[in-house]
């Protein structure tokens, strides 16, 4: 058990799943992410100076940061998403004073869940509570994408900042990417739940491709927008693209096509989960999944065999990967009954057919930031 005696407060922030509308928050779309119980906590006390230590329950050693020379991390092997999230809430105006921080995180990492997204989020509402200031947890999402795309440099929508800390226990959100309007719909599955499950590749958002697909839905937009009346991509119909496709390289065109069509399926997803219309959610999930699979091309060989797989057991009504994408976690519609009958024929067929070890997680859909006071120095 962690060693958290002298800290002052347990901040928390969630992971999150995207139960619908993949890659279309940077392109001005609506989203349907929830925040999960998987999280990141920082433990966090003030030391009296202007160093912040940041250590770690699962590595050795610690990193100290200048906090009046944050800029200079970026470059950091561990540490750099706390720096960079230290210096976007310090770019904002708000005070940075030197403390502790002890990180631990039980959102696996690269798997597709925005560790990222967690560790940024709690590691502003934790500078934020060590030094007794009220927060805005949607600013502190909009700082933690700031640090995401600019110290980083994964340029990122809002969605898993602001899922990550504005979720609610129990409840989906519909967020407008455009406008930062959220409705919170009630997950209400009936005798369904939703399994995730790792295909085990190593992924990483910050080596090209993440950032490749938003510069070609730009470069699509930004010749569509020569002939259409629209504020971004998300607001061009399936009709007006149908009719303006011919303009497009074909790269493009299907980059637009997965944009235009997965945000439609995002409005017909809302009214299925309103409705309790669950095989119509798991129908348009795996609709979703073909999607990125042949237009988007962000899933690969593990991630498509994952879902396959999924699909081939009778109690699973809907599978897609979710996230990011080149690897990571797929999400499944299951029926609850069906669960340990699922998870034993998908981990064993996707071993066989790969060779590689999947991980199911258990989680369920949770509050985004946490603060708690735990010891008064």
């Amino acid at each position: 058990m962690t060693d958290v005696k002298g800290y002052a407060y347990k901040v928390s922030a969630s992971g999150r799943i995207n139960i619908i509308g993949e890659h279309v928050d940077y392109c001005g779309g609506k989203v349907m992410p929830a925040a999960l119980s998987l999280k990141n906590t920082v433990y966090v006390r003030p030391n009296g100076t202007r160093r912040i230590n940041v250590a770690w329950t699962t590595l050795p050693g610690t990193v100290s940061l200048d906090a009046d020379a944050l800029h200079n991390y970026a470059g950091l092997e561990y540490g750099n998403y706390q720096a960079g999230a230290a210096f976007a809430w310090q770019s904002r105006g708000h005070r940075i004073i030197g403390c502790d921080m002890l990180h631990d995180c039980s959102v696996p990492f690269g798997c597709g869940l925005s560790s990222s997204a967690a560790i940024e989020v709690s590691t502003i509402a934790a500078l934020a509570a060590v030094a007794g200031e009220e927060f805005d947890p949607v600013e502190v999402a909009l700082a933690a994408q700031e640090a995401e795309r600019e110290y980083v440099g994964v340029n990122c929508g809002i969605m898993d900042q602001y899922a990550s800390a504005c979720g609610r226990k129990g409840m989906a959100m519909l967020l407008d990417c455009k406008t930062l309007e959220c409705e919170y719909i009630p997950a209400e599955l009936g005798g369904y739940c939703f399994v995730l499950t790792d295909c085990r590749k190593p992924r990483s958002l910050a080596d090209g491709r993440y950032n490749e697909r938003r510069a070609e839905t730009e470069e699509a937009f930004a010749i569509l927008r020569r002939v259409l009346d629209a504020d971004c991509l998300a607001d061009v119909t399936p009709a007006q693209l149908s009719r303006c496709a011919y303009m497009l390289p074909k790269t493009l065109r299907m980059r637009a096509e997965h944009v235009v069509n997965e945000c439609e399926r995002v409005r017909t997803a809302e009214k299925a989960l309103r409705a309790g219309n669950t095989e119509l959610l798991g129908r348009l999930m795996d609709r979703s999944h073909y999607s990125l699979k042949n237009l988007y091309r962000t899933t690969g060989h593990e991630p498509d065999v994952l879902v396959e797989t999924a699909r081939s057991h009778p109690a699973c009504i809907g599978s897609r990967l979710t996230g990011g994408g080149f690897g990571g976690c797929v999400i499944s519609l299951v029926k609850k009954q069906g669960v340990p009958e699922f998870k034993d024929h998908v981990l064993k067929t996707y071993a066989r057919r790969t060779g590689l070890n999947a991980v199911c997680y258990d989680a369920d859909i949770d509050d985004g930031i946490t603060v708690e006071k735990i010891y008064d120095n």
